[in-house]
């Protein structure tokens, strides 16, 4: 590469209608590349003449039942002298096509579960990684042995030069060496999936993994260097041909919405892009790089200035860039206090790095730039949204000493808030006590106000948490799809309801002595029985989420409608009607009528506000699919997919948290009536493939409605002999459990395993193939929550 000018992007191409998850330079056209998707199609580009930067589409190509994972292409042969494209997909299959035909010449068939990964070598092998945690080896359109050893999906392979040399990335965060199909040394190091891999000669290589680290290694065994600069998931990396020893450049794209080149081992550039995810990237033989990201959009940079994109293009990519939003939890960005963060004169200093990220404030936003070092300048790359909600600092002052937490507690709406300050040292029982008397108040909250103190310190809690920052008297601060309630201890673990109570009498359903993990009633009577009662799974009855606060959702909807556009203001008459239908959902007024036609339509047309201020409605409508009226009228045939459509849409990687947790939520729910099963498992393969995506997102309440809707396609499917619909909940269910952490969610993902396999010997040998014992023997030992532990030791049972 003559130039040394920093790259700049070339041109962006809307492909794709979903997210860009592969890329491959090809040998024919030259210049070209191909691209795949989720939207189930591959695609090839050739470049357009001189004086047009851009791409036209040469091909599209389809053949895969479900989404495409990744591309590799074959080289020239004397049969196919242009080279053949090879892709794989999430029905498990291989399609192999030629460069002048959009169907494949023929489909591999032959692992049990999604192929994530291709690598192409010598002769025309093709060597696959899929999650059924196999690599296999094909040739002349015949499996020619399968690699097995990795306890976890195989997520990179690649073809080393040399004859004979294969690697293997997994999700059980080690690489495997294979000769002639035998694993001769597995590299240990990453501390999280490892996601891909890259060959820089016949002795050494790359991989990146879920840990944001890239690291450099001698076939040998050794680890010779480790890169940082990542802050989130590496997806893919790409070495420049013909570049070695210190001067090799390559390139890595991840989940922080960014693209970094490396040069001599530092990063020397990051482009950030308007997309979350940034899936895949290659390099063609001039030197641009392509990448594909979650929006659907193909981008290509270039350091070459005739091939730059027109002034007026780099400023709307820049445009586009700046309106992002940013979750903090995704990023480098930390903990942010608004108080605490410079004005904009702050950006008036240059930056100490290319790439180098700073937060300013501008009024009540807080805004994200980056330092571009070509440019000389401070680029904004987005708004950064959803920061801290409570004070966790070491140096919160109140009455003049310093505590670790300060919360403020609202006791009587509308009056003032009492302090609470608390240090992680302090037993919460006599905190709260002493809460209670210095404020004069009712000793009947002191539960209320120690579990208020444990779920706000202690990081996670059994069923739904009271948010952080939110009240436990009032629940004064609108949280969607939160409880003015504080579930106990002896909560159901799954809605928060039915609190135990000593002495109480055992749930009549419940096995005597035994107790309910989905009622908590009951109460063990011996670790003997404890051992041998398996009270988990199956579970075959739907579990929903039924908390509500009307009072505070009818609030906030006012509240949001007295600021919404004009366009999309409600009048009181539609205020009034979400308000009589919430209440007859909710069982508050026994007088209130049934649900009417005419209100759920209402209802159905406000949760197309704007996504900003929608979440009251999805809140309403989460609650309202539980009544069979309304089950069956947005749940029915003809308007079923419309509301299927609509949630998924909310649901979306790069949406709004809240939309994503409510829309999850409201399809747990629709569970709850007969035309809403109906619609789910005719819509299962796409519900669960878009729902599993949003395992990545870090948010606890995402994760507990992700592993209940699980639970529930599970709890359908036990007693039905569709292996295909089970593969796909073991699938999403292992999937998750590699990124979730909250215990509850942990807890679902367990039973919704539990079910699947039980009774079903094929589903529990697809369960074995796929790892899963290995994936979750480490929550046998957990203790807190016991149920966790207990779990994971029944389905460890099961699967043995």
């Amino acid at each position: 590469m003559a130039s040394s000018n920093s790259y700049k992007l070339r041109c962006s191409i809307p492909g794709h209608e979903m997210d860009v998850r592969g890329l491959a330079a090809t040998v024919f056209p030259e210049g070209a590349f191909v691209s795949v998707s989720r939207d189930r199609t591959g695609r090839v580009w050739v470049p357009n003449s001189s004086s047009d930067k851009g791409f036209t589409e040469m091909h599209c190509m389809s053949g895969h039942s479900n989404f495409v994972s990744c591309v590799c292409i074959i080289a020239p042969s004397e049969t196919y002298p242009r080279g053949l494209v090879a892709t794989g997909g999430n029905d498990n299959n291989i399609c192999v096509f030629s460069l002048d035909r959009p169907q494949p010449i023929f489909t591999l068939k032959g692992h049990k579960n999604t192929v994530c990964t291709l690598s192409s070598g010598k002769f025309g092998t093709l060597l696959s990684g899929s999650w059924d945690t196999t690599a296999k080896v094909w040739l002349n359109e015949k499996c020619m042995m399968t690699l097995q050893g990795h306890t976890a999906a195989v997520w990179a392979v690649a073809i080393l030069p040399e004859q004979g040399l294969m690697l293997s990335g997994s999700a059980d965060k080690t690489i495997k060496l294979w000769k002639a199909g035998r694993c001769e040394k597995t590299f240990t190091g990453h501390e999280d999936c490892v996601r891909g891999l890259a060959v820089i000669s016949n002795t050494e290589f790359f991989s990146c993994s879920n840990d944001a680290s890239i690291r450099k290694w001698l076939v040998t065994g050794e680890c010779v260097q480790v890169y940082y600069s990542h802050t989130n998931y590496i997806y893919s990396l790409a070495v420049f041909p013909n570049s070695q020893g210190l001067l090799i450049i390559f390139i890595s794209t991840g989940e922080d919405r960014s693209l970094r080149i490396w040069r001599q081992g530092e990063c020397s550039q990051t482009i950030r892009l308007p997309a979350q995810s940034v899936w895949c990237c290659c390099i063609l033989p001039n030197g641009d790089i392509v990448v594909g990201a979650s929006d659907g959009i193909i981008r290509v940079f270039t350091e070459a200035e005739d091939r730059m994109a027109s002034a007026e293009d780099l400023q709307a990519f820049e445009d586009e860039l700046s309106k992002a939003t940013i979750d903090p939890k995704t990023g480098d960005l930390g903990d942010i206090k608004l108080e605490d963060l410079p004005g904009r004169e702050h950006l008036n200093e240059p930056g100490n790095r290319d790439g180098q990220t700073r937060l300013i404030k501008d009024g009540q936003k807080v805004e994200a730039y980056q330092w571009s070092v070509s440019d000389g300048r401070w680029m904004k790359i987005g708004d950064v949204v959803g920061g801290s909600n409570q004070q966790t600092s070491k140096s919160v002052m109140y009455e003049g000493k310093e505590y670790d937490y300060v919360f403020s507690i609202d006791v009587n709406e509308g009056g003032p808030s009492m302090k609470l300050p608390y240090n992680v040292t302090d037993d919460p029982w006599l905190t709260a006590h002493n809460f209670l008397q210095k404020n004069d108040l009712s000793p009947m909250f002191l539960d209320q106000v120690a579990n208020f103190i444990i779920e706000n310190t202690k990081g996670h809690v059994v069923g739904p948490a009271q948010p952080a920052g939110g009240d436990p008297f009032t629940g004064a601060r609108y949280i969607p799809g939160s409880s003015s309630d504080t579930a106990g201890l002896g909560a159901d673990p799954f809605t928060g309801a039915g609190r135990y109570i000593p002495g109480s009498g055992p749930n009549p359903g419940a096995p005597v002595g035994v107790a309910d993990p989905f009622t908590g009633g009951g109460a063990y009577s011996s670790s003997a029985l404890r051992q041998t009662t398996n009270i988990y799974f199956p579970k075959t009855d739907g579990v929903t989420f039924e908390q509500a606060n009307s009072s505070q959702i009818i609030a906030k909807l006012k509240e949001l409608n007295g600021g919404a556009p004009q366009e999309h203001k409600l009048s009181e008459e539609v205020l009034e009607s979400l308000e009589r239908l919430l209440l007859s959902v909710c069982g508050l007024n026994s007088s209130e009528p049934a649900p009417t036609i005419q209100q759920i339509n209402l209802l159905w047309k406000a949760s197309h506000w704007p996504e900003d201020i929608v979440f009251p409605v999805l809140d309403i409508m989460r609650l309202a699919v539980r009544h069979p009226q309304v089950n069956e009228s947005l749940c029915g045939e003809a308007e079923g997919v419309q509301l299927c459509n609509h949630l998924l849409n909310l649901m979306r990687p790069e949406g709004r948290p809240a939309n994503q947790m409510l829309a999850l939520r409201t399809l747990c729910n629709c569970f709850s009536g007969r035309h809403g099963r109906a619609l789910l498992m005719a819509q299962r393969e796409t519900v669960l493939s878009r729902a599993a995506d949003l395992a990545t997102v870090c948010n606890k309440n995402i994760h507990i409605a992700l592993a209940t809707l699980v639970l529930n396609y599970a709890g359908c499917l036990h007693h039905q002999p569709d292996l295909e619909a089970k593969a796909q909940c073991l699938s999403v269910a292992s999937r998750a459990l590699e990124t979730v952490q909250d215990k509850e969610a942990v807890f679902r993902l367990l039973v919704a395993l539990g079910t699947t396999v039980a009774s079903d010997q094929t589903a529990q040998d697809l369960a074995r193939s796929l790892g899963v014992s290995s994936q979750i023997s480490k929550y046998s030992s957990v203790s807190d929550p016991s149920k966790v532990g207990e779990c994971c030791q029944l389905l460890l049972k099961e699967l043995q």
